[in-house]
């Protein structure tokens, strides 16, 4: 289990964290959902002893990093797999850390073979390595002392989507069979399919949390028909709130916090016939996501106010 509590870290006058807390549980994927910069990467590397907290703790296991009898038995960690030992092979980077963790050199065949890089990957220099394989030869530095608790932050930069998928079912057996896994990302699709539980962080404090159940309760319903404003009026006049989506659309659809079989109550009783009627689960998460985190968006200037691109004149200078 990790657990965040109050987790605070300041560089001079800039709060990268401000008073973090959240669980990730035993048997559970548990996505860090965040803007960059939102300061995810902080966490987790306060998280993993890189960097002392200002205040709060962040304990795996009920213990801070550092008071780990063997770190790499208890906790995999892959934060940054560009920073890997350019000079030494693939093969090398496993084998000093079975060294250092005390483990049987069988241990770096059944993680390569495990994370799919071939006799001839592990044999070259990591300097040759595409940034697909270096995030495999991390997770398998993570996993190689068979830990309890996984720690990854964007690991699917720079893998393919069969490698995306590969990492997603991977996952999802480690949580099966009872690890705790932690698993940071900016994207929320990524997020979206792997994990059971959400956190979600915007400068630097948690703006959101809990399973995915539990963020699209209440997300809504999506309702289209002819005549969308009447159905708004009866919609509005019933006690629900309502926003319209597609606006330029003349059958624009509406998004309201009924339920389904509320909101076509409500269009039975007005006379309107429905030509779309749809929990909007999967819209919801994603506007949940863009709502939640507006203030630290780097677009939001809509596009009606949005500069358009300056051309260049005849004759300017290329």
């Amino acid at each position: 289990m990790i657990v965040i509590d109050g987790l605070t870290k300041r560089y001079g006058g800039h709060t990268a964290v401000d008073h973090v807390s959240f669980t990730a549980r035993p048997g559970r994927v548990t996505g860090f959902l965040g803007p960059n910069g939102a300061g995810k990467s902080t966490t987790l590397r306060v998280l993993a002893g890189l960097t002392p907290a200002t205040s709060g703790s962040a304990t795996v296991l009920g213990r801070p990093y550092h008071r780990l009898p063997n770190p790499g038995r208890e906790i995999g960690v892959l934060l940054d797999a560009s920073a890997q030992h350019a000079g030494r092979t693939g093969r090398e980077v496993l084998r000093v850390a079975t060294l250092t963790m005390g483990l049987p050199r069988t241990r770096v065949d059944e993680m390569l073979d495990l994370v799919g890089l071939t006799q001839d990957e592990a044999s070259r220099r990591i300097r040759d390595y595409s940034l697909g394989m270096r995030q495999r030869l991390g997770l398998a530095h993570a996993l190689l002392g068979d830990p309890g608790v996984l720690v990854l932050d964007e690991p699917a930069n720079g893998l393919d989507p069969a490698g995306i998928r590969w990492m997603r079912d991977l996952l999802a057996g480690y949580a099966a069979d009872g690890g705790t896994v932690l698993l940071s990302s900016h994207l929320l699709h990524e997020i979206e399919v792997v994990a059971d539980d959400i956190v979600v962080i915007g400068r630097g404090r948690i703006v959101a949390g809990g399973t995915k159940e539990e963020l699209l309760a209440g997300s809504g319903t999506l309702v289209r028909c002819a005549e969308p404003g009447l159905l708004a009026e009866a919609l509005s006049g019933a006690g629900h709130h309502v926003e319209r989506v597609d606006a330029g659309d003349a059958t624009a659809g509406l998004r309201t916090d009924a339920d389904p079989t509320a909101a076509g109550l409500v269009a039975l009783a007005a006379g309107l016939a429905l030509t779309e009627l749809r929990a909007d689960d999967g819209a919801g998460l994603e506007e949940m996501f863009l709502q939640l985190t507006a203030d630290t968006q780097r677009e939001t200037t809509t596009p009606a106010t949005s500069p358009s691109p300056t051309r260049p004149t005849a004759g300017a200078a290329a």
